[in-house]
């Protein structure tokens, strides 16, 4: 037994030795990891479900996809309906006065002619006139000259191409505002027409007359200019210049019903709308008519296949949502060109004699017996309706 107690007072001694020889700081340290940047997560505190953590922070939204364009409300379109009404009905009346007016100034001015020419005639002679002449500067002389050259030039022209030269005048104007830049905002609010505009009935009227492009006007005037004579052949000046506005007016609204019917809210401008008016009413009324294109003069067609083309191709634009044209303008004045000829000429114009009586009562309050079937007391000197 004493060999075991050697033995392990032996073992003791060399624990302790080993013991004695371990370096300092070689024991394991339990913070290594963290210092190596490996840390231990926090304990969360537990929390009841659907209860949000006090600290935490808001979770993080969806990522959002691009934004949807807001909804643009329809616009009513009640007050432009009742304004092409009301302008309708006010241009055909308007028209109706004018006729009276200018039928007895005529009346008046031959009369004013017969006697001028009688005074001219019994004092003075040619020789009168041509020692005048003489008296004369060549400056004078010259402007005299230039004013009997364009009084010649107009007296060449048609009733027609007089009329339509003042609604070509205000185009050009129109299209030289649009040049200037201070007046682009008040151009863009009365000079084109669109539903979603405030401003939405003083346009349908002025959009008639107003073009940004100059081939777009020059192409409008052109036709204008050359269904001019025709139309007013048919119609009368008066008659001609009611048809011609309200066509503007009606085609804008057909445009606006289209454009509100589909969506598509966005401005448009020009004359066409009133000049597809003036050609289909030609079309129309002389469909066997020849007619050419300017640049290929050797192709001719009739007025009656023509206006069948322009409305084929412009209800396949509105139909096909094309948007060169305002198609809907051109059909809505091309279809009141074919109806005024065909039904509104009699339920219109020849119902106008009841507002020229009622006119030519309140110019002349003591003419109020010349009407047919008075007698011969009272005498009226202004001319009746025709």
């Amino acid at each position: 037994m004493a060999w075991r107690g050697n033995a392990l007072r032996w073992v003791k001694t060399e624990i302790i030795a080993a013991q004695k020889r371990t370096v300092p700081g070689y024991r394991l340290n339990p913070h290594n990891q963290q210092r190596c940047g490996f840390r231990r997560e926090a304990k969360r505190p537990d929390t009841k479900k659907g209860t949000p953590e006090p600290n935490a922070p808001p979770p993080e939204a969806p990522t959002p996809g691009p934004p949807r364009p807001p909804r643009t409300p329809r616009p009513s379109l009640l007050k432009p309906l009742m304004f092409t009404v009301g302008f309708t009905g006010c241009s055909f009346g308007a028209a109706a006065i004018l006729q009276y007016e200018t039928l007895k100034s005529r009346v008046q001015m031959a009369k004013d002619e017969e006697e001028a020419e009688r005074l001219v005639q019994g004092s003075h002679n040619m020789t009168y006139w041509h020692k005048w002449w003489k008296q004369l500067s060549s400056f004078q002389r010259q402007i005299i000259l230039m004013m009997s050259t364009v009084d010649d030039f107009w007296s060449s022209l048609s009733e027609g191409q007089k009329t339509v030269t003042g609604i070509i005048a205000v185009n050009v104007a129109v299209l030289c505002c649009w040049r200037i830049p201070s007046m682009q905002r008040s151009m863009i609010k009365y000079f084109t027409s669109n539903p979603a505009s405030k401003t939405r009935c003083l346009p349908m009227i002025l959009s008639s007359f107003s073009h940004y492009s100059i081939i777009h006007m020059v192409a409008n005037m052109y036709v204008l200019w050359t269904f001019s004579s025709g139309i007013v052949s048919l119609l009368g000046k008066e008659q001609f210049l009611a048809v011609y506005m309200s066509a503007g007016v009606i085609s804008s609204m057909v445009s606006y019903m289209c454009k509100t019917a589909t969506g598509r809210l966005y401005p448009s401008l020009g004359a066409s709308g009133a000049v597809m008016a003036v050609l289909a009413a030609v079309c129309t009324k002389v469909p066997e008519a020849k007619l050419g294109i300017i640049f290929l003069p050797m192709v001719t067609f009739t007025a009656g296949n023509a206006l069948k083309a322009l409305v084929a191709m412009d209800a396949a634009g509105l139909v096909l949502g094309w948007r060169l044209f305002d198609h809907a303008a051109h059909l809505g004045g091309a279809l009141f060109g074919v109806w005024y000829v065909a039904y509104g000429h009699k339920l219109i114009w020849r119902k106008r004699e009841p507002l020229v009586k009622l006119w030519h009562d309140l110019r002349s309050p003591g003419a109020a017996g010349t009407r047919p079937g008075r007698g011969p007391g009272a005498g009226g000197t202004g001319p009746g309706p025709r």
